[in-house]
Formats: C-alpha cells, structure tokens, sequence
C-alpha cells in the first residue's frame, strides 16, 4: 500500500502541474476546474479499487468538488455511503483507505455515513444538505447513489431551504461590512464573490427551477443577456481564485495586497505612471463584484416569487410606479423610456416611503438597462436637477438612496466625476474602502448624526447637528470631497471645483454654494490643526478662527471631519483625536462669542479651576505654591485645568523629590492611561521613557515635555495598549513602580528594536520625510516626520535627537492606520548650525527606513 500511494501521490503531482501550467498559458478557468477534478477522481477510484469494500457501498463527491471542479488547492470533499453501519473491521478498513487519500497529498474532508444518517445529519444542519445537494458518484454502488438522491429529493423543502439560504447570505455579507469594495476582499465569500453565484444555482436547483445559468433564462427568471453575463463575470471571478491559490501557494481566497501585483501580472496587466497593476485588477475585480451583486438581487426576487406566490394587485403610487408585495414596482415595462426622469424618481420615492423594502426585479432590470439614458442632456434638464436635489433634501433614506444609485449606477451616470472613482483603490495606508465607498460610508456617518436613534454614539456631534437646519449641505461635501481622489493634483482643490459647478447647476444659493466649496476645500484643515498644531497657542486658535471664518462654517467643518476620519477606517479613530476636535471647536467657538484669545485670561481661567478642584481633594489655598512657583506660563497653557489639579495633588508634596516620581491615572478621554513623571532633568530622559513604553508595547498617542524653573522635568504622555484595552487599571501600580526604577537605574539605553512592518506597509511603502523649520516667533523649531507604522518608532526617532543633544518639548503623535505623522517641537544649539541640521535630518531619515 505505501508504493501505491507513493505511485499516484507522484502521478497525481504531476498531472496537477501540467493542468496548472496549460492554464497558464490559455488562460481556461473552466478547462482548468474540470481537469484538475477528473485527475483527482482518477487517483481516488484506484484508490478505492485498491480495497475490497462492500458492493453496497459508494465513492461520492460533494461540495464544490461535487459541483465538478476543483481549484488548485481546495479541499476535496468525500462521502462514503454504506448500507449499514460499518463493524469494527470495516471501520478500520475505511481508516485506512482515508488513510491512502490523505497520502496522495490532498485535504481532504470526509464522511462516513449511511443513507439514513445523511437525512439525519441534513434535516439538523443547512450545510450538509448544502453539499449533499451537489453530490456526484465517483465510485461504488450507483444503485445506492440514487437511492440517496431520491430520499434527498423527496426531504427538500424548497421554501425553507431557500429561507435558509438567504438569512446564511446576510450573515456572510454582514461579516464582510455588505460590501465587495474592501481593499482586500474575499473572492469566495465577499459580497459579489463566488459564494453568491453559487447560493442561487443551490435554491433554483432545490427548487427545481435549473442548475445552470441557461437554464434559469429558459424559465424566464434571468434574461438570456444577464445569463451571459453571469457566465463571463463567474469565469472572472474563478480565474482570480484559480491564479490566487497557484500564487500563493496555498487555499488563499483573499486578495491580500501582498499578491495583488503578482496575480495583475500574471492576467497581462501592467504598471503604468498613473496606476499600479493591481489597481486594474482590483477594479475589474469590483465591477464584476458589483455586476454580480445586482443580477444576484434580481435572481433571489424572481427566486422567491416562483416559491412564494403572492396574489396581491398592484397598489398605485402614482401614474409611472406600483407597490407589489412591499416592492416598488414599474406601471409598464417602458416608464424608464417614455419619462427618463422616473430613473430618479424611483429613489426619491423610496426615500419617501420607508415601507418599501426596494424594488422589483423588473424594475431594478429595467432602471439598469436605461441607465445609459442618463446624459449631458439628462443632466441639464431642471427637472432631473430638482430630483436629484429632493433625493439629498427628503426626510430620510439618504443613505441607502445613494447607496442604491451607487449600486445601479446611476449616480456615477448623473455625476460623472464620481464614476472615475467607483472601485478605485487607496493606497495612502488608512483608508480600507474603494475611494466611492469611503464616500457613502462619510455620508452614512453624517446622516447617523442627524438621527435621535444614533445620538448616543457621538453625544457632541447629535447636539450641533440638532441646531444645524441644512444637513443636505454637508450631503454634498460629503458626496465631493474625495471626488477627485486619483485624478492628479490637489483632490481638494480640484473637488471643490466640481462642487461648485453641481451647486451653481442646481440652484443653490451664493451663502450655500460658498459653504458647500468651503467644507470641500478644506475638509482636512480641521484635522491638521487640531493633530499638528499646538492648541494651548492663542494665536493659532486666532489663525484657525479666521480661516474658519464663523459659527456656520465651524459646525459644518467639525461634523463633516469627524464623519471623514470615521469614514476611513475602523482603526483611524480613536478618543484623543475626539477631543483634539472638540477642544479646537470650543476654543475657536469662544472667538466667534467674542472671547479673543488671550494668554493672560487662560491662565487665570485654567489656574482658578483648578483651585477649585484642589479644595474637592482637602488641599489648602496654600498647598500648591510651592510646586506653582516653578512652573511657568507654558506649562498652564498646554495643560487642562484637570490636568492640573491633578498633577498638583500627586506632586505638591514632592516638589523637590530626590527620587523619580511616576504617577499614573486612567484618562479623562475614557481610553488608555495618563501617566505624569517628574524627576530632576537628566539626558536622553524623553528617549528612556519611550524605551520602557515600546519595551512594554505601549502606544504613545500624546506627550507633552515640560521643564520647571528649577531644574525639574514635569512630562505628561497618554498611552494605549489595546490588548489592556478593559483592565488598564491593573497596569497602573505596575507602571508606577516599573517606570520609576528604570529611571533610577539609569543604565545605558538599549539599541532600538526594528520593529516589524503590516503586510500593507510592506506591500505600499510611504515614503519617509522630515521636515524641520523655525517657529513663527524664532524660539523653537518644529520638526516633522512621516513614515510607515511599526513598533519601537518613536523610541527610535527619540534616540536619534537624544544623540544630537536635542530639547524636546511637546510631541504630536498622530496615527493614520498604517502611517504616522509625528510633529516635535524642539529646540538645542546643533539646530543653530545648518550643517549639523542637515545631518541630523538625514539620520533621521535612515532611522525612519529602518
């Protein structure tokens, strides 16, 4: 028996590869499939021929490999049906023929069972009545096969079967978010994958309505044209998983960026100035995604109706729509053709009229194939123009209207600018859709905060959209402030362009149109200052307001970038960058109420609160002088006045310790810890406590450095861990007694550690920069760097500048998903000496390509 495994293992190994390598070349998904699944039932059938088994019992495939093709490095998946139950040696004998399969190199996956026990194990689990619907005979018994196929027949309930189906296919979509336009989706299982064409040939096939996409046409579910294009889009589909698994090397169906690039190549595309390969590909990745999701949609109505017949008449909506069975319908087969304008029409109603669940099937067919009606002369019509305004300004359904126009395509017909962007990838290491679903993703979040239901989830941003009458406005910024993303130049500037053509176009007034160019303009100003700057900084408080110009404006801006950063992904948000915002908004509020800013007046404002705090906490009106009189202005106004009290509370008694003091808190912003270190200044101390906090694999989000009057460093730094994210309170002792010895110890710093880079970071490199200036006022310089993400970064940077002497004050520590842009402000006399700049920019640069 090992030489005949040996023998077909070899045998079959190389069949494989000659299949592999004639795809290859041809390029024949299909041929593929069907090939490699014919060697491999040739290998099993000697396999089992090997073994004298019971005449009664079968070789039978299911799953996929049932279905007639396998990839090239699927599992394959076996049922040996007996006609009883096996006794101990027959058991052993079937141990050792599974035994041989494993040994011919394949995964296989396999059961074995009688007839009674496969309706046994179907009726109590979807999936085996799944695989069992697709099952093939490959050797044995084919009396006893058919007697199975009978019995299994005559079990299905296609109603529920088809029930079953479908609440499985929203589970699976819900996993992957509901859409096919992740940066790294799932051929399989994503919506739009492979999986969704194989769950309507599994219904129809239980209903008895065909297995094939010919066959579906012939009974009138799909047309003779969407069967073609389901065929062509499903060998798409498979050629991408087929040269996935032959790529990687492995059962991969994900298109992980690592292998994006190889698999473009290998289909023929090619790199070009404009575009990587693996951008061609994933866009004609998307658009059959896209393609199959609408036909899908359209099969599971026809589906549904041949299994669930309703008899109820047609309810009129108006002259040119119906509601059938909670659907929108079309009056006549040619409303598209005879009123073009009922192509947005049809949204608008459902927006109106939240009780319909979509439309029908034949609506939805006949909207697509007029689709192409919608031109420059549709466009300038001023009735499209005030439908299309409508859509943005009903009461509610905003969200999933344009999701629908997205899906239909429509609204990249109305807006061509957007189709330029529809499946376009992003490649700036934080945003994980396609440019066009980050778009309805920000729209989403600003309608989310426009709703009662959703107020809980951003509290500040409910309360000012509830005092903002236009929400529509920020619809559109929304809607165009990435719509030039991959056109070249500024997408700002040139977005804000063809915003303001859509508003003189649709008839906005000259207040409304400035706003909307406003917003798109400068849709990441907000962030950048509120990330880079330093807010404790009158003056730039003062810059921001003027930009910003007014309240209106303010608002807007602030409820569009919240939606923005929450639109790219799950992973940019975070509490601090929360109230970075909030506090940016309040001081620039307090300008437009006419409270100038004034350092004067915060210091006052800050210290008295804090005071009062103090006096909660038992300490005397005396109690802080002693520590206050070594700090200066600085310190109170990059400090919150709870910030403050505390710091004062912990150290007012050791203003002039002889010993490190570490003091640690969960933090006010409700994520990761504060922790307070004051101990008499000695060198590289900013780069010694970055080293205890990579060594413990913590995030450094914020560090503000100060030094007292007398000698003294007073730093603050706000850290995360998410691995700690629900018991941050048992790491307190452990930092304060920790982080102390390592700075009493004072023992040389460790080398940096080169901290690995995400598959992402690898796959698309930032390039590194640094830029280091003088300040307005001369005193300081601020240097900035940005790079890709990896551990031990800023340990590293910080070792650097403890290397040149340099004094560091404030550190802005900003994370973009994959990326970072860090901005220090620092001051030392090798800054005084242009050649020693530049050196310590260019070590810099080393240290950030590590």
């Amino acid at each position: 028996m090992p030489s005949l495994a040996l023998a077909l293992k070899e045998q079959l190994k190389a069949e494989r590869q000659t299949v592999i390598d004639r795809f290859l070349v041809d390029g024949k998904a299909e041929q593929l499939l069907t090939q490699l699944k014919n060697k491999v039932d040739a290998a099993l059938s000697q396999a089992w021929a090997s073994f004298e088994l019971p005449p009664t019992a079968a070789l039978i495939a299911v799953g996929g490999y049932g279905r007639g093709e396998l990839f090239p490095y699927s599992d394959v998946d076996v049922l040996i049906l007996l006609h009883e139950h096996p006794d101990a040696a027959l058991q052993a004998k079937l141990e050792e023929l599974i035994q041989l399969f494993w040994d011919l190199g394949l995964e296989i996956g396999h059961s074995i069972r009688t007839i009674d026990e496969c309706l046994s194990e179907a009726a109590a689990d979807i999936t085996v009545q799944t695989s069992l619907l697709e099952a093939r005979l490959i050797m044995g018994d084919s009396a006893q096969f058919q007697l199975l196929k009978e019995r299994c027949d005559a079990a299905m309930d296609p109603q529920a079967f088809f029930q079953a189906k479908t609440l499985e296919l929203r589970q699976r979509h819900a996993k992957y978010e509901d859409t096919p336009y992740s940066l790294e989706p799932n051929c399989k299982e994503s919506p739009g994958g492979l999986r969704d064409l194989q769950v309507i040939l599994w219904v129809a096939k239980a209903a008895g309505l065909g297995d094939s996409w010919p066959k579906l046409a012939e009974r009138g579910l799909i047309t003779p044209t969407e069967a073609r294009q389901l065929k062509q889009k499903e060998r798409s589909l498979k050629e991408v998983r087929i040269r996935l698994h032959i790529i990687a090397n492995r059962h991969e169906d994900r298109l992980v960026f690592d292998i994006q690039t190889a698999i473009a190549e290998s289909i023929g595309f090619k790199s070009t100035d404009a575009r990587r390969a693996s951008e061609y590909l994933m866009q004609r990745y998307y658009l059959a995604a896209k393609a199959v999701t609408q036909l899908n949609a359209i099969l599971l109505q026809n589906i549904e109706a041949q299994l669930f017949p309703q008899m109820t008449s047609p309810v009129a909506i108006n002259e040119r729509f119906n509601e059938i069975n909670g659907f929108i319908d079309i009056a006549d087969d040619h409303t598209f053709d005879a009123t073009p304008s009922a192509m947005l029409e049809v949204f608008l109603l459902l927006s109106l009229h939240p009780e319909l669940k979509g439309m029908t099937a034949r609506t939805f067919r006949s909207l697509w194939n007029a689709r192409f009606k919608i031109d420059n002369k549709f466009r300038r019509d001023p009735v499209n123009r005030a439908l299309f305004m409508k859509i943005l300004q009903a009461p509610q359904g905003i969200t999933h209207a344009l999701r629908r126009m997205n899906e239909t395509s429509v609204i990249g017909r109305y807006l061509p600018n957007f189709r330029k962007i529809v499946g376009q990838m992003q490649h700036d290491l934080f945003h994980v859709y396609t440019v066009d679903q980050h778009i309805m993703m920000v729209v989403r979040n600003v309608r989310r905060f426009f709703l009662s239901q959703h107020a809980h989830e951003y509290p500040f941003c409910s309360q000012l959209a509830a005092n903002f009458s236009q929400p529509w406005l920020l619809y559109i910024a929304a809607l165009f402030h990435d719509i030039a993303k991959g056109r070249g130049g500024d997408h700002s500037q040139l977005g804000m362009e063809d915003a303001r053509v859509f508003c003189v176009d649709h008839g906005l007034s000259e207040e409304d149109t400035e706003l909307v160019v406003f917003l798109v303009e400068h849709h990441l100003m907000m962030s950048q200052f509120a990330q880079k700057q330093d807010l404790s900084d009158p003056d730039v408080i003062a810059d921001f307001a003027r930009m910003v110009k007014d309240e209106r404006h303010l608002t807007a801006l602030y409820l569009l970038t919240v939606a923005d950063i929450r639109g790219t992904s799950p992973k940019v948000w975070n509490a601090w960058k929360g109230k970075l915002l909030e506090d940016l908004y309040h001081m620039t509020s307090r300008v437009f109420d006419g409270d100038a800013p004034s350092a004067d007046r915060e210091l006052k404002n800050r210290q008295e609160e804090a005071l009062k705090t103090l006096r909660l906490f038992g300490l005397s009106d005396k109690d802080h002088e002693k520590l206050w009189q070594q700090l200066d202005v600085v310190y109170f106004l990059r400090h919150d006045a709870d910030e403050i009290a505390w710091q004062t509370r912990v150290l007012y008694e050791k203003t002039d310790s002889p010993v490190p003091v570490v003091k640690c808190r969960l933090a006010p912003i409700g994520e990761g810890l504060q922790v307070t270190v004051y101990v008499k200044d000695q060198p590289d101390l900013f780069a010694r406590i970055c080293s205890y906090f990579d060594h413990k694999n913590f995030s450094i989000l914020d560090a503000k450095i100060h030094t007292t009057k007398h000698g003294y460093a007073l730093d603050t730094f706000l850290i995360t861990e998410p691995a700690f994210a629900d018991n941050y309170r048992d790491l307190i002792s452990l930092i304060e007694h920790e982080l102390a010895e390592t700075l009493t110890a004072q023992t040389a710093l460790p080398a940096p550690s080169k901290g690995r880079l995400s598959r992402l970071c690898r796959n698309f490199p930032a390039t590194p920069t640094v830029d280091l200036r003088p300040d307005e006022r001369g005193r300081y310089y601020l240097l900035t760097v940005s790079a890709n993400d990896r551990n031990g970064l800023l340990y590293s940077i910080a070792n650097v500048l403890a290397k040149y002497k340099v004094n560091l004050h404030t550190a802005k520590i900003m994370t973009l998903g994959e990326r970072v842009e860090d901005v220090f402000l620092i001051d030392g006399p090798v800054l005084d000496n242009p050649r020693s700049q530049i050196q310590l920019e260019t070590d810099l640069l080393d240290t950030l390509r590590a």
